[in-house]
């Protein structure tokens, strides 16, 4: 069995505390991605697992044995780094074959004695040499790097490299695979590319992955659930599209979303025509009528007003179903094509926010525009603890 728990682990350094009271139960088979800011805790908790760190407090189960002081070569986890550390002065192939023939002695010199000095001891090591070559040919052949086995790490690109570094690890096949950002290093292209073939690898191998990245586009797009830290602790996990429609709490929601969420303080009124946020100096916004409830405590009150990019819309290019009738003013300041959409930044009242529109829409720097704001997306957060307001159906 391939799965985790983390129970109530902390992780010291000195004074400062780089995991607090984390607790997560990963299944078995499972692709579970940790992200969040440079510092948040997501690399120790890796490091943790695998055997690299030892934790201050707390305990790491793989399957039902708890692990907290078991050498790292024992718990059957291969780690894929983001320096890819392959051995400069080995082919490919001995690359593969390193961890293997590292775990049965079945090293060049020791085959020679063997053969010298102990022939049933040559052809047990022979059977094992066979095996490790069809261990590293199968991983090469998946990843589509049986031309490479015979080069050397130099002359390969940057994703060469990885998928030679992924497969070291598959070559072993462990129970968990544990990848700290193996494609920082990739560029905008290979990186995508090398993504999709992480996500067929762990469909096709069927073993548990735990993945730490900052990019939250590559978590929404491999991950089955998300872990999203900050601080060393947990803020939210749950599955991607969840995570992106129901944020736990500000943070999360600024997270996760590109370009990020717009956020405004704004007060919450009653009148007779309903409830409203009245944002100072920019706009007053009508809440809806089935999202008011959770609202009514705050009467009167200032909350986060949150709205994402893609939900400011163009009048004249708007997608079915949106309600046409809250409309904003503003003035625009900067456009960034990005071909099958535009971000457009937005300036009025000295704040800047940004939304995502069609990319037929016609806009200069300067242009007083109109944008329409889909009020049923509509997130609130509160202004103290920064909790989300239970708003969206």
């Amino acid at each position: 069995m391939g799965s985790i728990r983390f129970e109530h682990v902390y992780k010291r350094f000195g004074d400062f505390t780089a995991l607090t009271d984390l607790n997560l139960h990963i299944e078995d088979q499972e692709f579970l991605v940790l992200v969040g800011p440079s510092g948040c805790g997501k690399t120790t908790a890796l490091r943790c697992l695998a055997g690299l760190e030892e934790i201050s407090q707390g305990a790491i189960y793989l399957g039902d044995r708890m692990v907290n002081h078991l050498p790292p070569k024992d718990r059957d986890i291969a780690m894929v780094f983001q320096s890819y550390a392959l051995y400069p002065h080995m082919s490919v192939y001995d690359n593969l074959a390193f961890s293997l023939r590292l775990r049965s002695r079945t090293s060049l010199v020791r085959k020679l004695l063997a053969l010298g000095f102990h022939r049933a001891a040559y052809h047990r090591i022979k059977a094992t040499e066979a095996d490790i070559d069809r261990r590293v040919r199968n991983a090469a052949a998946i990843l589509d790097i049986e031309h490479l086995l015979g080069r050397k790490p130099k002359v390969l690109s940057g994703g060469q490299r990885q998928r030679v570094a992924l497969g070291r690890a598959m070559v072993r096949n462990p129970r968990v695979f544990l990848m700290d950002e193996p494609l920082s290093n990739l560029d905008a292209k290979l990186r995508v590319q090398t993504r999709t073939e992480i996500s067929k690898l762990h469909q096709r191998l069927k073993t548990t992955f735990i993945y730490v990245t900052h990019d939250q586009t590559e978590a929404m797009t491999m991950g089955s659930r998300i872990a999203v830290m900050r601080d060393g602790v947990v803020q939210q996990l749950d599955v991607p599209q969840r995570l992106y429609d129901h944020p736990s709490n500000q943070f999360v929601a600024g997270f996760i979303g590109s370009p990020a969420m717009n956020f405004f303080e704004a007060q919450v009124s009653r009148t007779e025509e309903g409830w409203w946020f009245h944002i100072p100096n920019l706009f007053t916004l009508p809440i809806p009528a089935e999202k008011a409830a959770p609202l009514g405590a705050y009467a009167g009150e200032t909350v986060i007003f949150g709205i994402r990019p893609e939900d400011l819309h163009d009048p004249q290019h708007l997608p079915a179903g949106v309600n046409t009738e809250v409309r904003i003013r503003a003035t625009v300041e900067v456009m960034e094509r990005m071909g099958s959409e535009i971000y457009v930044y937005f300036e009025k009242g000295g704040r800047e926010f940004v939304g995502r529109f069609d990319p037929r829409v016609t806009l200069q720097r300067g242009d007083q525009v109109e944008a329409v704001i889909d009020m049923e997306k509509m997130h609130a957060f509160d202004r103290t603890t920064g909790e989300a307001i239970a708003t969206r159906a």
